[in-house]
């Protein structure tokens, strides 16, 4: 790849994820001050939008991007409409005009995700070496959007809405310079439209593999607490008056980077159940952690919590990617990672999202204080019961090495 087309996708990355990440991160907290008479319910139907927009996205690539339209113009127009919409966003004060709002910018940003990918591996002669290299730039994004926000003080501040109006920015950046990117033309031009194929439905045989299908399963479920995460952790830290909450969140992305990178040696030692059970164990542990840290003896406690994201998604998510490019085989590989996905961020997620919020309202103590201990040790039960059917359920008997990628 030539350097200049390495320096485009690089940046692309970056935008696509600060973009994301300047808003994202901070999203229960604006809900609940920024917004006029907004409970933590309305912080889950909000978040919902994630789920809403992964279900959805199949349909936008599948059929606009892989058919009519060229991918990097469909970013570029997304993100175009999606800036003007992030900038409304930042200007309202009541939830019910903010939610239709996110939720048309999710149902089209979530779909961005696969075309920044489509783009960057269609200039790629060999993606499992090249990939990881151009993607790192969108964690980085991710990481100085949340820096940003910690070192202005916006959440001390009540400013959030001001993390829209940077995403906006950001967005419309990303509109206009997607326009630069390389041609990336429709591969099934012409071709009959197939909502099986679209959707992942053509790797269901797979779930006929007891090992699979107990790892489909443990994916959908485990999502379940990964909402919790998403929903209330800058919340709760804003609650216990954590400084620079959301920058200091961003070590759950610093940590993410490093794990990523040892994966690949890792996952030759360990082989594919331990690292899967690995990942479930640590989403227990973090939670724990979270429900006895505070910000002064016990800070340790929230920071390894945080650090403990590489570990979390890493080894669980990754792995299970790997994973699942083993068993699909070649005909269905695309298939099963559009399958796994919308199990996960579409369903599993989905129902974290709706039982979440009601939860975290039962153990609310007073207009603004929250019981967190109770709160917190609920998806860390979740988690460790699904680590324990895991355990005793997933018998691999493949046990073949199967190919490293290096992301």
């Amino acid at each position: 790849m030539r350097l200049s087309t390495r320096l485009q996708l690089s940046f692309m990355m970056f935008l696509e994820f600060f973009t994301w990440g300047a808003w994202f991160v901070t999203l229960g907290t604006f809900v609940l001050h920024n917004l006029k008479g907004t409970s933590d319910g309305d912080i889950s139907t909000a978040f919902l939008t994630q789920s809403y927009g992964a279900v959805i996205a199949p349909f936008i690539v599948g059929i606009l991007a892989d058919r009519f339209f060229s991918a990097q113009i469909m970013l570029g127009v997304i993100h175009l409409v999606g800036a003007v919409l992030l900038w409304c966003c930042g200007s309202t004060t009541e939830f019910g005009a903010f939610f239709p709002l996110v939720l048309t910018y999710m149902v089209l940003y979530m779909p961005t995700l696969a075309l920044v990918n489509a783009i960057s591996f269609r200039q790629m002669s060999d993606p499992s070496k090249d990939f990881s290299l151009i993607r790192v730039f969108g964690t980085l994004g991710w990481i100085v959007a949340g820096n940003i926000i910690g070192y202005l003080g916006w959440e001390q501040s009540n400013m959030l809405q001001l993390t829209f109006k940077m995403a906006a920015i950001s967005s419309l950046a990303l509109g206009l310079y997607s326009f630069s990117l390389p041609k990336t033309p429709p591969l099934k031009k012409g071709s009959k439209i197939d909502v099986r194929e679209i959707l992942g439905l053509d790797a269901i045989g797979m779930l006929k593999d007891k090992s699979y299908l107990i790892f489909f399963i443990s994916s959908i479920l485990i999502s379940i607490p990964l909402a919790f995460y998403y929903n209330f952790t800058n919340p709760f830290l804003n609650e216990i008056h954590m400084k620079a909450a959301a920058g200091t969140q961003s070590l759950g992305q610093v940590s993410e980077v490093l794990f990523m990178l040892i994966i690949p040696f890792l996952f030759r030692r360990l082989g594919v159940k331990w690292m899967l059970a690995i990942g479930m164990a640590a989403w227990g542990v973090r939670y724990f952690l979270f429900a006895h840290g505070d910000i002064d003896a016990k800070l340790w406690m929230l920071i390894i919590g945080l650090l403990l994201h590489g570990v979390c998604y890493d080894f669980f998510f990754v792995t299970g990617q790997i994973f699942t490019d083993r068993k699909a085989g070649e005909k269905f590989k695309s298939s099963a990672q559009g399958f796994v996905t919308l199990a996960t961020y579409g369903v599993g997620m989905l129902i974290g999202f709706l039982i979440s919020g009601p939860i975290v309202g039962h153990f609310k103590t007073g207009p603004d204080t929250h019981d967190w201990q109770s709160i917190w040790m609920i998806p860390a039960a979740i988690a460790v019961t699904v680590l324990l059917f895991f355990m005793i359920a997933f018998k691999d008997k493949d046990k073949t090495q199967t190919k490293v990628i290096n992301y």
